[in-house]
């Protein structure tokens, strides 16, 4: 409320300061302000007359500067009145406009009227204003439980740079619960419509604050950023892919979410969260998909008709407010629907903006992906963008395909409006894609018959066979190393056996006997190595895993030292009848560097099977 406080004393003193614009008045303003969804709306009809004697051709529009930064799109069109016949609509042009001696804390355009007014003379026409993040959530965080409240903020009056016989405004809510409203003179409410006015001879720059607080559950539906690519293929499809960075944009969710009360009672323990979006795809929309970053979501439903086709997507979870999402839909089209020709060019003729509904879209980009070859391109656009090319690569593409990038912020339903991307296209050019196939396929058949009927055996005398043959021979013998080794620590691991058979059963000869036969088994399998070593020392091709060998065959014979030395020590404190506690005691030191031996044994055997 101060800053529209400040706003109302500031275009107090313009009143009182600002000169007589000129001798136009407005006979008649009636304004209708809905506030049904999360996009606000301000549609006005107007009666312009000329009280002076000169001509005048434009009418200026004046907004608050606070206001004007949320007007995402403004049109004006001659007023056809109730009951006439449809006919094109002819849209007068509206521009910005920066009149001498006014308000600094004002904005204002121009509407240019379709012939000048003499004097008498008056014109009647319609204003639609469109304004995005205008309604102020109040509180600005809630809980799950809570139904959402929002503000906004207006005049009764309507701010003009001219003076106004009558007006009155209507304010159109999405429901009749209504927490306050500024009350005024010829104020009423009539269930969920408010009525001001009608007020009469209305001098210039007059300025009525009011607010509405209200209820509004209604989806706040907002795309951070919104990424639509359009790839036309003139083989008969155009290929539409957006990627959606959503948030609900209503007040902040606090507190825990319990699914199991949503579930229960989704109006009441989620009022305020949406659960579901609808997309109005055009009426042959085929191929269409949703998914996000995890897969294809299944709780999508479309259904069409000749009309149009709607695509009724689910999010995974519902949406509260600050929560956000992202996924992506695609769909195909028929080219005959959208490409047309004239004068030598074809044209895409294709929707601007998102079709889903009533969404807010901070950042729009969308790329046109034209086909390779395409020239002398050009953008007809129903309002400004930014613009320019980039240049995309995909199969079997040579130089590239020429991408035409439009960007607009602040987007509302009303831009989802046909626009047209030109260029120049040659039906020889449709050619290269099945050329460059047909070529491909050709030399590798030629590829195949030249492999089939070459020689291409490694002679057995060669340098490379024998290099081969040699290499063979070094990895048996590593094999046989390896079973060894891996026999030594299996006859280890029966050595610890022994001593847990010896504290279970106190048989001492039994385990010298274990004992015995390890030792005589591991003296054969260590001849058993010698000639394998030497193998491998006077063989070149062992020369990479010949000190990975000798490791670790050095480190198995240490490991076999330390486990004989554990063997003797236990044998020995049981002949001495020691506790259970002193001869682990006595072993432990002996345990751990044998814990570590047997690792450093498995990784190299680890290691050189791997070589």
């Amino acid at each position: 409320m101060e800053s529209f406080g400040f706003c109302f004393l500031m275009l107090t003193i313009a009143i009182l300061a600002s000169p007589a614009l000129s001798d136009l008045v407005l006979s008649k303003v009636d304004r209708r302000i809905y506030l049904t969804s999360h996009i606000v709306r301000i549609s006005s009809t107007m009666k312009v007359e000329n009280a002076g004697s000169e001509k005048e051709s434009k009418v200026l529009l004046a907004f608050p500067e606070q206001q004007a930064k949320n007007m995402a799109y403004l049109i004006a069109t001659p007023h056809e009145g109730k009951g006439k016949g449809k006919n094109p609509v002819v849209v007068l042009p509206v521009e910005a406009a920066n009149p001498k001696d006014m308000p600094a804390a004002l904005t204002f355009y121009s509407v240019s009227l379709p012939k000048g007014l003499a004097e008498g003379d008056s014109f009647t026409f319609d204003v639609l204003a469109v304004f995005t993040h205008a309604l102020r959530p109040i509180p600005e965080q809630i809980t799950q439980a809570d139904i959402q409240l929002v503000l906004y903020q207006d005049s009764a009056h309507y701010l003009s740079p001219y003076a106004v016989k009558v007006q009155s405004l209507s304010v159109k809510l999405p429901d009749s619960r209504i927490e306050s409203y500024t009350k005024l003179e010829n104020t009423k409410i009539h269930g969920s419509e408010i009525k001001y006015g009608p007020y009469e001879n209305i001098p210039s720059f007059s300025y009525s604050p009011i607010a509405v607080h209200f209820e509004s559950n209604l989806p706040f539906a907002v795309a951070h950023e919104l990424v639509r690519e359009i790839e036309i293929s003139h083989w008969g499809n155009v290929q539409v892919t957006e990627h959606y960075k959503l948030i609900h944009g209503g007040a902040q969710s606090k507190g825990e979410f319990s699914r199991l009360d949503f579930q229960a009672r989704p109006n009441v323990r989620g009022a305020s969260a949406f659960r579901y979006l609808v997309a109005n795809l055009p009426p042959r929309a085929h191929s269409v998909y949703y998914r996000d970053e995890i897969g294809n979501i299944s709780t999508s439903h479309l259904r069409g008709d000749s009309k149009k086709t709607e695509l009724l997507i689910e999010p995974r979870y519902p949406m509260f407010g600050g929560w956000r999402t992202a996924f992506t839909i695609g769909y195909g089209l028929p080219l005959l629907d959208f490409l047309f020709e004239s004068d030598g060019k074809r044209f895409l003729n294709i929707t601007f903006s998102s079709p889903m509904v009533e969404l807010v879209i901070d950042a729009l980009i969308v790329k046109v992906v034209l086909p390779e070859g395409s020239t002398d391109i050009s953008v007809a656009a129903p309002f400004p963008v930014e613009q320019w090319q980039e240049t995309k690569i995909s199969h079997l593409d040579i130089d590239g395909r020429p991408v035409v990038v439009l960007k607009k912020t602040n987007v509302v339903p009303e831009h989802n409006q046909f626009f047209q991307v030109y260029y120049h296209f040659s039906q020889l050019s449709m050619l290269r894609e099945p050329l460059m196939l047909i070529s491909g396929f050709f030399f590798f058949f030629v590829a195949c018959i030249v492999y089939m009927h070459a020689d291409i055996s490694i002679s057995k005398s060669s340098a490379s066979y024998l290099a081969k043959q040699q290499w063979e021979e070094v990895q048996a013998v590593i094999q046989q190393v390896q079973n060894i080794i891996s026999r030594c620590l299996t006859t280890h691991d029966n050595l610890e056996a022994s001593l847990r058979d010896l504290s279970r059963t106190g048989n001492i000869q039994a385990c010298k006997a274990a004992r015995k036969a390890a030792d005589g088994l591991l003296k054969e399998l260590s001849k058993e190595l010698k000639p394998l070593l030497t193998f491998l020392q006077s063989s070149p091709s062992a020369a990479q895993v010949l000190p990975k060998v000798e490791e670790l065959v050095a480190k198995e014979r240490e490991l076999q030292e330390k486990v004989m030395v554990k063997h003797s020590t236990v044998v020995d404190g049981y002949e001495k009848k020691l506790g259970a506690r002193d001869i682990e005691n006595r072993v432990a030191l002996q345990q751990q560097k044998l814990t570590a031996l047997r690792q450093e044994v498995d990784d190299l055997l680890e290691f050189i099977d791997e070589i």
